[in-house]
């Protein structure tokens, strides 16, 4: 699926491809949830070498030195990378150097219509702050850090992998 996504003063504009557009995993960490400007974030998956940016002057960028896991690179900061528009400061995208093939758009930014996820998955409940209310109910699954499934996988086992070419 193609996804066209904007900040929104309109001073950055994005296209990218995804095999994984439902937004379904919500992460309660400290940097997700100040980062994105809510109780939690919401990111889906998408193809970094598809990624084609209008505005690429008004990008900024945050990498953390603070992470649950403690692990950085040889600079001292995290491997994340999580852009920015500089002028209005919409969360965008976030890039990991270890996943080059990957980029992380914030669901928040996605101007086309998503599609509705039939469950979520709640993780880094250990991080959630305690004003914040989790969903209960079938639909929705607990974790209190990362889950052993990612992205692709939850998508795979649902039926909902959209296996097209770029």
């Amino acid at each position: 699926m193609k996804l066209e996504g904007s900040c929104h003063c309109g001073a950055v504009t994005f296209t990218v491809n995804s095999h994984t557009p439902y937004p379904f995993n919500h992460c309660y960490c400290s940097k997700c949830r100040k980062t994105g400007g809510g109780g939690y974030a919401i990111n889906v998956m998408a193809e970094y070498d598809t990624l084609k940016i209008t505005g690429a002057e008004n990008l900024s960028v945050y990498r953390s030195r603070n992470n649950h896991r403690g692990v950085y690179e040889d600079d001292g900061l995290g491997y994340s990378r999580r852009n920015f528009c500089k002028t209005c400061g919409t969360p965008l995208w976030i890039y990991n150097t270890k996943y080059p093939d990957a980029v992380y758009p914030c669901a928040t930014a996605i101007d086309s219509e998503l599609p509705a996820a039939p469950a979520r998955t709640h993780h880094m409940l250990g991080y959630k702050a305690s004003w914040i209310p989790v969903p209960d109910g079938s639909e929705h699954t607990h974790h209190e850090f990362y889950p052993d499934e990612g992205i692709e996988q939850w998508h795979r086992r649902l039926g909902l992998y959209e296996d097209w070419e770029s």
